[in-house]
């Protein structure tokens, strides 16, 4: 199991499209948002909630995820949701984000392999 956590700017443009690939299985609260990334990412990539729910805001007020208050365990819970509108958005954030990873990793083989 990898022990090293990915650096803080590396997550920052891609919060977004870790919530709603998340949300895309079922609807979820705050914190269980950030677990099912760790658990995903095998404690590589942590949300704490300075990030998590600011950009939750943001999905929300763009429409990318609605939200209601639940109750789950006895105490209320805000529980978010993607919409279709977010389901595309999360579609071309995934294609954006094959197309970074592709060229970096062409980038950085040539470093790897020497120059041609």
């Amino acid at each position: 199991m990898p022990t090293t956590r990915v650096r803080a700017e590396l997550l920052k443009g891609n919060t977004s499209a870790l919530i709603l690939t998340v949300l895309s299985e079922g609807p979820l609260h705050g914190y269980a948002i950030a677990r099912k990334i760790e658990v995903l990412s095998e404690n590589l990539l942590s949300l704490n909630e300075g990030s998590l729910y600011p950009t939750l805001h943001s999905l929300e007020n763009d429409g990318a995820v609605t939200a209601a208050w639940e109750r789950a365990g006895g105490r209320p819970r805000k529980c978010y949701r993607i919409t279709a509108k977010g389901r595309r958005q999360v579609a071309e954030l995934a294609k954006e984000w094959r197309e970074f990873a592709g060229a970096v990793n062409q980038v950085l083989g040539v470093a790897r392999d020497g120059p041609a």
